[in-house]
């Protein structure tokens, strides 16, 4: 199967090459033109002019791209030259019901849509771990198995189009409060004296451990947030949970409580650091002196 890749950011960049390492790349498309014939050049692939054109040239297409206009627009300009038959793989984090519009358009090309959601970071990415959670027709979800299984390493089909998103939207709760807690935790750790380094190496082995604690309390105690989950697509995901709560009439504190305090972070210039960056504000709750003005004019 010759595949497709729209969208190279920090995670689109790694899952391309993976693709590329199992043999599947056939091309790749940016909206930076450069980073795509870069990119081609380097793995011996092609950099198709536009989306449309990567679409007539391939069987599946995989999508990563920032938000739900970013998808809705790609799958537009793929549709009139898409394959018959072809699959288009959506991992982007977006709204079920952008999941469904997108398979909606695709519908008169008869072309399968999966919403294929990922979560694990830039190393999943990397290191082709990553969660994958896939909603759409079953038979399409057997057919792209193989190109998911060269991006990650658990991949769950949930049920019909949006309902891998709905799944990514639970993950997104799941890390808001994790990633508060964190931080929370974290601060208190610091204000009370304890060597941070080796309160990672312990707690990181006991019960109350996560991904988040392991891989991100480091950043916190370097005062370094290197983009891994950067702060404003944390909020953009965070808006898309709030928003399908509200359907239900349902306001979810975690989600309300982290809205708040990445609004916080992004008036002060911290959007594009990672989510570890909350500690920043937890740690002023405890007279933390972390850096008030933007990493930009550090």
């Amino acid at each position: 199967m010759r595949v497709g890749f729209v969208g190279l950011g920090a995670m689109g960049m790694h899952m391309a090459r993976n693709l590329h390492r199992v043999g599947l790349l056939e091309a790749v498309w940016n909206r930076s033109r450069a980073k795509a014939t870069t990119l081609a050049g380097e793995l011996g692939c092609q950099a198709p002019e536009s989306p449309g054109d990567l679409a007539a040239a391939v069987d599946a297409v995989v999508i990563c791209v920032s938000a739900d206009d970013d998808v809705l627009q790609v799958v537009s300009e793929l549709a009139p030259k898409v394959r018959k038959g072809s699959l288009i793989i959506d991992c982007s984090t977006v709204g079920s019901e952008t999941a469904r519009k997108a398979a909606e358009l695709l519908a008169p090309r008869s072309a399968d849509f999966l919403d294929c959601p990922v979560s694990g970071g830039t190393e999943g990415a990397r290191d082709a771990t990553l969660a994958i959670m896939v909603g759409g027709g079953e038979d399409s979800f057997e057919r792209a198995r193989p190109i998911l299984a060269a991006m990650g390493k658990t991949v769950t089909h949930f049920g019909p189009t949006g309902s891998g998103q709905a799944a990514k939207a639970t993950n997104q709760i799941m890390c808001a409060g994790i990633i508060e807690s964190v931080s929370e935790a974290m601060a208190f750790a610091r204000a009370q004296g304890l060597p941070l380094d080796k309160l990672i190496e312990t707690l990181g082995k006991g019960a109350g451990s996560s991904w988040y604690f392991v891989h991100r309390a480091p950043n916190m105690v370097r005062g370094s947030y290197p983009a891994g989950f950067r702060v404003r697509l944390h909020k953009k995901d965070l808006t898309i949970c709030r928003d399908m709560a509200a359907r239900f009439g349902v306001a979810l504190p975690v989600v309300e409580r982290m809205l708040g305090e990445y609004a916080e972070l992004i008036a002060r210039g911290y959007a594009d650091e990672d989510i570890s960056a909350t500690f920043r504000l937890k740690a002023e709750l405890f007279g933390g002196d972390g850096p008030q003005t933007s990493s930009k004019d550090a």
